[in-house]
């Protein structure tokens, strides 16, 4: 193993000019990664790109469904929920085992969310937990015997099973949180069909075949996660066979793929939103009306059109579209009117300001960020406003915007993959989800009707009312415009032809277990 993967790496190195003329590794998945994962422990992270890592380590009590956003078991064979809606009982596998040879069992569950949820815990300091707010209506975890776990809720929780689904749920190894602490990012240990081999920082994350995995082990002998942030060098790399697998391809490079036989496309549509987190607690935009002009200055065609060349639809508001049940298409995007724009803008005495615009240089779901921004800030230099860009990799990117923007910018680009209507209001837009309250919301934003809308749309069983509650989120919102809503992304990925097995997924993850390599 050490062989091949050292050979993975020699040839990882190599840039050539024309297509795929080096040879990564036989059953070795090469993976052109958009930046460094913070952390490898998913109750810590947020980014997509980290969870794409983690879902081949670890597994949860329930997964989604391949090709959809529905619920099916995990490591959990059944549940049951009780009349009231607020008791899950979960019937776990039995012989399961953590990669590091411990048994997976109730008090492993108990263990993982207790860590997250409960501040008393001697193993919360692990954290942080930025997305406890998925299972903030969990009263207790109980583990009845070893293969039976009851999750007792506050009040129904409609999205629940589904944020069971998602990476923050996944079941981590308690000895393993306990022998390493804190660092337990750097050392993960769970059930899934690939167990850690090696993370070496800005060059790769390696994982390999767990032979003992309960679903049966995966055909690849390993997969090699690669930080490549520069968008170019990811493509020269797939170009010239560095990598196998890419994720996040470029616009202006898709149909140099689609026209090579040596590479297969792939494009599905998610629920995804590209943003512009406004600064609505100070600044010019404490004001509505410049911050609805923002919405009406920038020409979102030319961006879906030009920039990201037909592989995003304009966005409307908060609710992507991809959630048909709770997005009827009746709020229509605001139309690109640069004279209204100007209209609302001397009304607002905000002629001339100057704006500090936060840039990533990439990211999860990020697009094409730099090149957005660019266009964004001459349409507000077309009505009257001077953003001043800001670049920032990654993670430092985060660490800046994630906890407010009070007192440092007036506007940031953001992106969210989500797996629920409620989850990008609750986690952004609420009230409550304040910087200084835990949450997301990074421009401070609050609406009491809203924050009504989103608890009860929680409490909700009943998809059909919850969809109307999210309706009325949208239009409040849409008019309110804490944020500019620009784009919902059609995903999209490359591969070599000799990979085969591979499909994207709703919920933007990578699921490699089933892949394989000629």
């Amino acid at each position: 193993m050490r062989k091949l993967l050292a050979a993975a790496f020699a040839l990882c190195a190599l840039v050539m000019v024309g297509p795929a003329t080096a040879q990564t590794p036989p059953n070795a998945l090469i993976v052109g990664q958009i930046a460094e994962p913070k952390s490898l422990d998913p109750q810590a992270v947020t980014a997509t790109n980290d969870f794409r890592i983690l879902v081949n380590l670890y597994d949860g009590l329930v997964r989604f469904k391949k090709g959809t956003l529905e619920v099916e078991p995990d490591l959990a064979k059944s549940w049951d929920i009780s009349d009231d809606g607020t008791t899950y009982t979960f019937h776990l596998r039995e012989g399961v085992k953590f990669q590091d040879g411990t048994p997976f069992n109730a008090e492993a569950v108990k263990f993982t969310f207790d860590r997250m949820l409960d501040k008393t815990n001697p193993y919360y300091d692990t954290g942080p937990f930025p997305l406890a707010f998925f299972f903030s209506q969990v009263d207790t975890v109980t583990a009845k015997d070893d293969n039976t776990v009851v999750f007792k809720l506050k009040e129904p929780f409609a999205p629940f099973l589904s944020n069971l689904a998602y990476p923050t749920g996944l079941i981590v190894s308690p000895a393993a949180v306990k022998q390493y602490g804190k660092d337990f990012g750097r050392h993960p240990v769970g059930t899934g069909a690939f167990k850690f081999a090696e993370w070496d920082p800005n060059t790769k994350v390696v994982v390999t075949r767990n032979p003992d995995y309960w679903g049966g082990p995966p055909q690849l002998e390993a997969v090699v996660f690669r930080p490549i942030t520069d968008a170019n060098t990811r493509v020269a790399e797939m170009l010239s066979g560095g990598i196998d697998l890419m994720v996040e391809v470029p616009p202006d490079s898709l149909s140099q793929f689609k026209q090579n036989s040596s590479f297969k496309v792939y494009e599905a549509a998610g629920p995804h939103l590209w943003f512009l987190i406004l600064n609505t607690k100070e600044g010019p935009f404490s004001d509505k009306r410049v911050r609805q002009a923002v919405n009406y200055a920038i020409d979102k065609k030319a961006l879906v059109d030009n920039v990201l060349q037909g592989t995003a639809t304009i966005a409307a508001g908060p609710i992507p579209r991809a959630f048909a049940w709770a997005n009827d298409g009746s709020v229509k995007p605001y139309p690109y009117d640069p004279e209204k724009a100007k209209e609302l803008i001397r009304a607002a005495g905000a002629e001339g300001k100057t704006l500090t615009f936060y840039v990533a240089e990439g990211g999860s779901g990020m697009l094409d960020p730099v090149a957005m921004a660019t266009a964004i800030q001459a349409d507000l230099k077309k009505v009257g406003l001077n953003a001043r860009i800001q670049t920032y990799e990654w993670n430092t990117y985060l660490a800046n915007v994630n906890p407010g923007l009070k007192g440092k910018a007036d506007m940031a680009e953001m992106a969210w993959m989500t797996n629920d209507p409620d989850t990008l209001p609750f986690l952004a837009l609420r009230t409550d989800a304040a910087p200084d309250k835990g949450g997301f919301n990074s421009g401070y934003y609050s609406n009491p009707d809203v924050d009504k809308l989103l608890d009860e749309a929680r409490r909700v069983t009943d998809r059909n009312k919850r969809g109307e509650l999210y309706e009325k989120v949208q239009k409040i919102v849409h008019d309110d415009a804490p944020w500019a809503f620009i784009a919902n992304w059609k995903q999209n990925a490359v591969s070599t032809a000799a990979v085969k097995g591979f499909e994207l997924e709703p919920s933007f993850l990578l699921n490699l277990k089933d892949v394989t390599k000629e």
